[in-house]
């Protein structure tokens, strides 16, 4: 039987990760419910390896998953057709990654994506509320996509220092969000920023190589990377050179 899920009110601190719901219970990762999405709320959390989750209907729901997905950026996969979708992006003039232009855009974007196998999302109203105002604070941001002046795909992320984490990406052009996920690993190879906390276990990340570390290795991660000084948050074009030319996967 799973102990009871703590209750928090907005000013009560989080459980320790460790607390959290194992794999004998019906939500593993499961921490607390209730609280706030306030940005020193939000803040605390991520530095202790939590994040919201939840949807419409719902309390805030804090999850300490174990194990971690994670995207080593090192690790990164640039499969041949990617490599040659990013070389043509970098050619053309009509292509360009922006940051942090258009968040609200971005997080909107992410909300109304249609996901296989779910229902409505879990990037509620009130998450969109919270995380513009993290970004607005300075610890959210947006890699975007653009072709021809519009935004075509993008992802948007949590920053403490040098602690980055993916929370979501969209894609209204093929490869679109994988562009946007390469030159988030271009910008993190640029400022030595070692892995992207993805969460929760995909194939689509598995495939571009995430993969799960456990939670106390993800937690040591974590408080290390977050007392960094913060990464400068903008992309330039000689960033590519990080990745292009790049050995590649031909699975």
């Amino acid at each position: 039987m799973s102990a009871p899920l703590p209750w928090l009110e907005p000013d009560d601190p989080l459980p320790s990760p460790e607390c959290a719901w194992d794999a004998t219970t019906p939500a593993p990762g499961l921490l607390a419910a209730g609280g706030s999405l306030a940005v020193d709320r939000l803040c605390a959390a991520y530095a202790q390896g939590t994040f919201p989750w939840y949807s419409t209907g719902q309390p805030i729901l804090w999850w300490a998953p174990d194990p971690r997905m994670v995207l080593p950026v090192a690790e990164f996969r640039l499969h041949r057709s990617l490599k040659q979708k990013l070389k043509a992006f970098r050619r053309d003039p009509r292509c360009e990654i922006r940051v942090d232009h258009a968040f609200r855009d971005v997080i909107a974007a992410c909300a109304g994506k249609p996901r296989e196998g779910q229902n409505g999302t879990w990037i509620v109203p009130d998450m969109v509320a919270a995380y513009t105002t993290l970004h607005a604070a300075g610890y959210a941001h947006s890699i975007e996509t653009w072709v021809d002046g519009e935004l075509v795909g993008g992802l948007y992320c949590v920053a403490l220092g040098q602690a980055v984490f993916g929370e979501s990406m969209f894609a209204h052009a093929t490869d679109a969000s994988k562009i946007a996920l390469a030159a988030l690993v271009c910008l993190c190879r640029r400022h030595g920023v070692d892995l992207v906390d993805c969460q929760q276990n995909t194939q689509h990340l598995a495939f571009l190589g995430a993969r799960e570390i456990s939670r106390a290795e993800f937690l040591t991660h974590t408080a290390r990377a977050s007392r960094r000084p913060p990464l400068q948050w903008q992309f330039e074009p000689i960033y590519w050179n990080e990745m292009l030319p790049a050995t590649v996967t031909t699975a």
